[in-house]
């Protein structure tokens, strides 16, 4: 069994951060992984506040919450 944690997606906008998502969603089912969508967060950081309030990202009949901020945990896998 495979697991992949704490992958960062950057995009310049929401349009292409969902893209970008979309193909993570696509190469994982290809390699037998699922994108957990209970777990999966995204932030928009923008200096416009109301940057991407509007829009949600969905892939694959699962939607993604929007937070403000996160609080990164490192974790030590031995």
């Amino acid at each position: 069994m495979v697991y992949a944690y704490d992958i960062n997606i950057l995009g310049g906008s929401v349009h292409t951060t969902k893209k970008i998502t979309e193909a993570l969603v696509v190469v994982s089912k290809e390699n037998e992984l699922e994108v957990n969508a209970d777990k999966t967060k995204y932030m928009v950081m923008s200096r416009d506040q109301n940057a991407g309030r509007n829009q949600s990202i969905n892939t694959d009949n699962s939607s993604f919450e929007r937070v403000e901020q996160f609080k990164y945990l490192e974790t030590n896998l031995i």
